[in-house]
């Protein structure tokens, strides 16, 4: 799922977005325009988010494949946490693209395209998850 996460968000940040907030032009257009205005879509840093987010699901996959014995709650909230933290890393690294938008086609800086909401309803149901995990761990006090 944070594989998934990572290039949904590269792909919403450098494609689907761009699209979005610029009907009628193709990609590479979006890109010359955006070049001409000196603006950018901030591609290395969104990339190199993108890799540190499927290098996280791939330590934590070998983390779980080399533990003696993993416990399921402890995998479970790990995967949920990082799923929790993508959000607003997503927002750090888009901040730039989407200005770079809003400056060379003169219109807003958010998302225009529906993947990018669809991020972070994936994020708040990760921390609604793990909320409700961790009250399921505690579970009723002995007072």
């Amino acid at each position: 799922m944070l594989t998934a996460y990572a290039i949904a968000g590269a792909y919403q940040t450098l494609v689907w977005n761009p699209l979005a907030a610029v009907p009628g032009a193709t990609l590479s257009e979006i890109y010359v325009a955006l070049d001409a205005a000196g603006e950018t879509l901030g591609a290395p840093r969104v990339i190199a988010w993108s890799a540190v987010g499927v290098a996280l699901a791939l330590v934590a996959l070998i983390g779980t494949i080399l533990e003696r014995a993993p416990r399921a709650r402890h995998v479970i909230a790990g995967y949920l946490a990082l799923l929790v933290f993508a959000a607003p890393s997503h927002m750090f690294v888009a901040f730039t693209g989407g200005m770079g938008i809003a400056d060379a086609f003169a219109t807003s800086g958010g998302d225009h395209a529906l993947w990018g909401g669809m991020l972070y309803l994936a994020s708040g149901l990760a921390l609604l998850a793990l909320v409700g995990f961790a009250v399921r761990r505690a579970g009723p006090s002995s007072a």
